[in-house]
């Protein structure tokens, strides 16, 4: 049985996801901020913290990688195809906003393919969904019927593809091949706003009209 505990995170509200299992291990997805709150609550937990798994690397998801990273000494995953953008403030575009913070953070220590991810007791099924970045990506834990997305889909609505390597097309085709052919009984976590579902989805999404 898993758990997942949500946490809206720095300026722009980025969610972090706890994911936890009976044993109390647990993975990081998207540290983007507050990497302090995010330690405390772990800890608070007693929980096992085993890696981080990043969706994408647009610097409101990374922004807390290195210091949970380094406090729980846990290896970080991204897809090969941003591996360069946890180091570069104008990859992941924290260099765009005067003001924040520069993200600069080690290398990942695990590139993310698609299928299944063993991390302890943890199966997890990696799924491409590029769109919104070249390099996003959805994990499903099938078993819990839950899925954290990121910024591919949101409720009401999809992640922006005006970024560097976003392509509506490509994000529109990621979301009805990997999202909405979950079965009814998942809920989809997105890096943003509240939960939804697939079948809410496909109902009343404005952006997908024609997918079913």
């Amino acid at each position: 049985m898993l758990e997942i505990r949500t946490y809206p995170l720095g300026p722009i509200q980025t969610n972090c996801y706890l994911i936890l299992n009976c044993d109390g291990e647990c993975l990081v997805i998207d540290p983007g901020e507050e990497g302090d709150r995010i330690i405390a609550e772990i800890e608070k937990l007693n929980g096992k913290p085993l890696a981080i798994l990043l969706t994408h690397a647009h610097f409101d998801h990374i922004g807390a990688v290195d210091q949970v990273r380094d406090h729980f000494d846990i290896p970080c995953h991204i897809h090969e195809a941003e591996h360069e953008w946890l180091e570069n403030p104008h990859l992941n575009g924290s260099s765009r906003y005067p003001g924040l913070p520069l993200v600069k953070n080690k290398a990942a220590d695990h590139f993310l393919q698609e299928g299944e991810l063993k991390i302890g007791s943890f199966r997890v099924d990696v799924r491409h969904t590029p769109g919104h970045s070249p390099g996003s990506v959805s994990f499903i834990f099938k078993e819990a019927h839950l899925a954290v997305v990121g910024d591919t889909l949101f409720r009401g609505s999809i992640g922006r593809t005006d970024l560097p390597g976003g392509s509506t097309e490509t994000l529109l085709q990621s979301i009805h091949d990997k999202l909405l052919t979950l079965d009814e009984e998942f809920t989809v976590y997105p890096g943003h706003g509240p939960s939804t579902t697939p079948e809410e989805e496909k109902d009343m999404n404005p952006f997908l009209n024609g997918f079913s």
